[in-house]
């Protein structure tokens, strides 16, 4: 087959994707995304494993290719100039100053959540390890990246895709059930184990989008939210910092110590939501 026909043929799929329905159009991104990074994907893990630090690196590829795919796919099909800005990553002085409030709300939100649990009797505190100030630096990294990767796939592109055929509502309830069901991929007793988390999760989703929706469209916050979450949580997790008394149920703090299977940090995490939410308007 000629070039000129290949180019021929993708245009008239782009052409039908571009006035398809939402979950069509969904399901061809990433059909397209997965033709370009398995290839790529199965020699590397066949090289790195899939335990070894360096297993990392054909997720970080996929990332990259769907960062490259988006912005192709954002011109060819919905005709944006800038699709990354378009999903809500504005380069601009506002944007930054709502990814750093976003970071505080998250820490103190949830250093205030683990603050009254201690006051309560809860959990206990530990000693600062040795390794604190590098932890502190990971946390943040960690929190950061996970919160990009995550907030321009589900609150950006995804939410989107969406919202241009069902509105935001609809969309944000869909796509944060879609985010909450993802972190499940893992083996049964394992997703047994952590169900409880699962409307958590989904909450999470929906007030990261209220998020967005609140800052018109803009993600900064909703990533600063995200992180900072991240962040705090790895700081107590990771550094070891505080230990339940089993004072109260596992249901109350949150079961296997996840905040988010746990009323408290549910009751914590719906005030948030509850102060960002925007019933009119749209992204």
């Amino acid at each position: 087959m000629k070039p000129s026909k290949q180019v021929d043929q993708f245009r008239r799929l782009v052409s039908q994707l571009s006035i398809s329905a939402a979950p069509i159009r969904v399901i061809g991104f990433l059909v397209v995304l997965a033709l370009v990074w398995v290839p790529i994907a199965l020699p590397l893990y066949l090289w790195f494993g899939t335990t070894t630090f360096l297993s990392v690196v054909p997720l970080v590829l996929l990332y990259g290719l769907f960062v490259l795919d988006l912005q192709i796919w954002g011109k060819r099909v919905h005709h944006h100039s800038k699709p990354l800005q378009a999903h809500g990553l504005v380069k601009s002085a506002q944007n930054w100053r709502e990814l750093l409030t976003g970071i505080v709300i998250g820490v103190v939100s949830l250093g205030l959540l683990f603050g009254i649990e201690g006051w309560l009797g809860w959990l206990r505190w530990q000693v600062l390890p040795l390794a604190f100030w590098r932890i502190l630096l990971e946390g943040f990294l960690v929190g950061l990246g996970v919160s990009l990767a995550e907030e321009l796939v589900f609150r950006g592109w995804l939410l989107d895709e969406l919202r241009y055929d069902w509105g935001f509502s609809r969309a944000l309830w869909a796509s944060s059930f879609v985010y909450a069901a993802l972190h499940f991929i893992k083996p049964w007793q394992a997703i047994v184990n952590e169900l409880p988390s699962f409307p958590g999760l989904l909450l999470l989703g929906l007030t990261l989008g209220w998020a967005r929706q609140r800052t018109q469209g803009r993600l900064g916050l909703a990533i600063g939210l995200h992180g900072g979450l991240v962040w705090g949580y790895y700081l107590v997790d990771v550094g070891d910092l505080a230990s339940y008394t089993q004072v109260v149920p596992n249901w109350v703090t949150g079961i296997n110590q996840n905040p988010l299977a746990g009323a408290v940090g549910v009751v914590f995490l719906s005030v948030i939501a509850a102060l960002l939410r925007q019933v009119d308007g749209e992204i």
